[in-house]
């Protein structure tokens, strides 16, 4: 049992550091784009904000209605797979 803990935690590691990288990501991604200026910089501005309270609503209605598990751990997973998943649409959005 120690061990599957062990390597739940592991895994879960993981899974922030990927998230942190992606994030990273997108970040640079971000201020190369709205360093460009323009309307283009403008829409992006508005949207990553947009995003930003979203998906962060999101986020409390599902952990305040249990949408995300009972458990620490499996809520802890759960959210860090929603973020991810918009991460990573973000990502593929500006590398294009």
């Amino acid at each position: 049992m120690a061990r599957d803990a062990f390597s739940s935690a592991w895994e879960f590691g993981f899974d922030l550091w990927s998230l942190s990288v992606e994030a990273n990501t997108v970040i640079a991604l971000r201020t190369f784009k709205i360093a460009n200026g323009g309307s283009a910089a403008m829409a992006e501005a508005n949207l990553m904000v947009a995003e930003k309270i979203e998906t962060a609503i999101e986020a409390q209605a599902r952990l305040l209605t249990g949408g995300f598990g009972a458990s620490p751990g499996g809520a802890s997973r759960a959210l860090v797979r929603h973020y991810g998943k918009k991460i990573r649409s973000n990502r593929r959005r500006l590398s294009r």
